[in-house]
């Protein structure tokens, strides 16, 4: 496997220079003062070293050594506690954390960059932070100034961890169906009792506390989804002053034996009437933890941009050095018995569908954390208002189109190193198994385009499509005829994308099994459109700039293979989301 290399000039470039952030940070005044350009770079840089020499170099071991459960105890992989500290030490688990609390306080847009590089480096490690980094969301949003200022100080310096416990082995997607309950005490605090299973660092040996957040209902709470509450419930209690307490009857009862990120600790979590703090307000449970899984499902997509991004450079590395057969057009290696694999067309096809892929979704999902950024530091109501909607359309867009890529793309980096691929000596089977669970957790992929069709298109009138593909037009309106060979097939795509919503919202009139039907492919046609808006801002970002660097030549020939040979995948999408619904239930249950 290739030693991996943060993608900093790609992710200087999007930041800087596709999407000029600082014109936008500086016009929301909780950041203006807070972030500059030497900051961000220095946390680029520094990011990129700590992933690359501490965590990355852990991935493979860590992946056949896995995690081991002995009497409630779950142990990490070898050299995983000291990695981990040094990546708390750094601040890295609260960069995006509030300043108030010992966060850094920095940007989505920045964060986002920080999660891409962690991941690359070993997915199963990533989680870990991961995790923490959302339930602070949640806490900070919403619980009192009491549990904030208790809970979220060592949960930003990475000394205590955090997870989030929603699924029961009856209740996936379906949360209203949850059985743990929460009883009130005298003293304010609850007893919660329940086992939750599927628990991401639920417990483990890297931090002196967990904190987790756990769905509950109360005696009195009603019926479905509207009588969710969510707790805070520590492993072990903390003391006035601070300091660790007993130990609250939270237990591990196993952990999961599981395809891939061997050396993330799965769990099942028991409650046995366990000390519980309610967050936010009764019975709206749901609405807190949502704050939290917005910022994970983007977090979620980007784990599959950076599994993406290592197979890549694993991917390119060997192309260049394998040595097989010869070119069609003639020898081009003249003095070796054979060429480079890269000069074949398959493995070209290959390698610049990963890239386009890569830095597609690298934009892509920079473009989503700003407008979180926007819609969370804004001061401009009609700002916020329009941030709020775009992030609602766009989040299952990025969790559900960035981690199918990443399943496609680490394939086909498997796929160019052929048999070698297949073996674990060289990295690339594992990315495939490590990447497989992102279309799953966070609400599967099929879920997110269910969300994206029914709630976010249908059940908005298709007004917060507008608000996209109006942003889209107004680019390409804006943009002069050298931009022409994008803007062309994009405006294409857009209206393509425009007569697919209007099917859909009026076939769901009298049909709605037409939403379900069409969810799936209807958000791959969406995301292959946005993508084409997000090369289309990068080749305008990097035109008449190719004799400068290299770089901005490679980046309009990515450009240029994703507008001729992947945007063209969205004529079979519409085709397949036009044909309706009918043919999903022609045979009877029993014919299957």
């Amino acid at each position: 496997m290739a030693d991996y290399k943060a993608p900093l000039r790609d992710m200087r470039f999007v930041l800087n220079e596709v999407f000029e952030v600082a014109k936008t940070w500086s016009q929301l005044p909780a950041l203006a003062d807070a972030v500059d350009a030497e900051t961000v770079e220095a946390i680029l840089e520094e990011a990129g070293k700590v992933t690359a020499k501490s965590i990355a170099p852990l991935s493979r071991g860590g992946d056949e050594q896995g995690c081991h459960w002995t009497d409630g105890a779950v142990s990490t992989p070898d050299g995983f506690p000291q990695a981990y500290s040094t990546y708390a030490e750094g601040g890295w688990v609260g960069v995006g954390g509030d300043p108030t609390y010992g966060g850094m306080g920095m940007p989505k847009a920045v964060s986002a960059q920080v999660e891409e590089m962690i991941n690359s480096s070993s997915l199963a490690f990533g989680l870990y932070p991961m995790l923490t980094s959302g339930a602070c969301v949640s806490i900070n949003t919403h619980a009192s100034e009491e549990l904030k200022a208790t809970y979220l100080p060592n949960m930003y310096a990475g000394t205590w961890a955090g997870s989030m416990c929603l699924t029961e082995a009856h209740a996936g997607t379906d949360l209203g169906m949850i059985r743990t309950k929460a009883e009130p005490q005298a003293d304010g605090s609850y007893k919660v009792s329940g086992t939750k299973i599927f628990i991401t660092g639920g417990e483990h040996d890297l931090t002196e506390n967990i904190i987790h957040l756990v769905l509950a209902k109360l005696p009195d709470a009603p019926a479905g989804p509207k009588g969710i509450s969510l707790f805070l419930v520590p492993k072990f209690l903390v003391n006035a002053d601070g300091s660790l307490g007993a130990r609250n009857p939270v237990t591990c009862g196993s952990i999961e034996h599981k395809m891939g990120i061997q050396a993330s600790a799965t769990c099942v979590m028991n409650f046995d009437e366990a000390v519980g703090y309610l967050v936010g307000e009764p019975n709206r449970g749901l609405a807190a933890m949502f704050t939290m899984m917005n910022y994970e499902r983007l977090g979620v997509g980007i784990q599959g941009l950076a599994s993406g991004e290592r197979s890549y450079q694993n991917a390119i590395e060997y192309a260049r050095d394998r040595l097989q057969s010869r070119s069609p057009l003639g020898a081009q290696a003249k003095d070796k018995v054979a060429d480079p694999i890269i000069v074949h067309p398959d493995v070209r096809r290959m390698l610049l569908t990963m890239k386009a892929a890569n830095e597609g979704g690298r934009a892509f999902s920079t473009y989503v954390a700003t407008q979180l950024d926007i819609a969370k530091f804004s001061d401009d109501a009609a700002a916020r208002e329009r941030a709020d909607k775009l992030v609602a359309l766009l989040t299952p867009v990025a969790k559900a189109f960035l981690t199918d890529l990443g399943l496609e793309t680490t394939v086909l980096g498997q796929q160019v190193f052929g048999g070698h691929g297949y073996i674990r000596e060289w990295g690339q089977e594992q990315l495939v198994r490590d990447v497989r669970i992102t279309q799953i957790y966070e609400g599967t992929n099929g879920i997110q385009a269910l969300d994206l069709m029914g709630r976010k298109i249908v059940g908005s009138g298709g007004a917060f499509y507008t608000l996209f593909a109006d942003e889209i037009r107004q680019f390409i309106a804006e943009s002069g005829p050298e931009l022409a060979e994008f803007t062309k097939p994009l405006s294409v795509a857009v209206d393509n994308l425009d007569e697919l919503t209007a099917w859909v919202l009026d076939r769901a009139k009298s049909n709605p099994n037409e939403i379900g039907a069409a969810s799936v492919e209807y958000l791959h046609a969406f995301g292959y459109m946005a993508y084409a808006y997000m090369w289309a801002r990068m080749a305008k970002a990097a035109l008449g700039k190719e004799a400068e660097e290299a770089f901005y030549a490679s980046k309009l020939g990515t450009a240029r293979f994703y507008f001729a040979r992947l945007l063209p995948r969205i004529h079979s999408l519409s085709a397949s989301v036009k044909a309706g619904s009918e043919s999903l239930f022609l045979m009877d249950e029993a014919l299957f």
